[in-house]
């Protein structure tokens, strides 16, 4: 297997994949019935590859997993909170948790 360099791994377009089964964890469950917020528009934004605040080197390595079937992870702000989505590697499942929770 060749590894691409890090300019061939900033052409590299990310491609559609499945969320398989999706989970909250319980910090995230709670957070939602208090502060009457949508998880809907971040999990649209993960499947879309739009992914949030992560850093640069974090975007490449997802738009690269597209491709190659490792695990996915996005990050974004719920209200103030930190939140990511997780998808695994074989797209069984995607899961909604705080970084503490991880």
């Amino acid at each position: 297997m060749t590894i691409p360099s890090q300019d061939e791994l900033l052409d590299i377009i990310p491609i559609p994949f499945k969320h398989g089964v999706l989970v909250v964890t319980r910090g995230v469950d709670a957070f939602l019935d208090g502060n009457h917020v949508a998880l809907i528009p971040l999990i649209n934004r993960h499947m879309n590859c739009d992914w949030g605040d992560c850093p640069k080197e974090d975007a490449i390595s997802n738009n690269w997993a597209t491709h190659k079937g490792e695990r996915i992870i996005s990050s974004y702000k719920l209200n103030s909170e930190k939140i990511w989505i997780i998808t695994e590697w074989d797209r069984s499942a995607t899961t909604i948790l705080f970084p503490s929770e991880y």
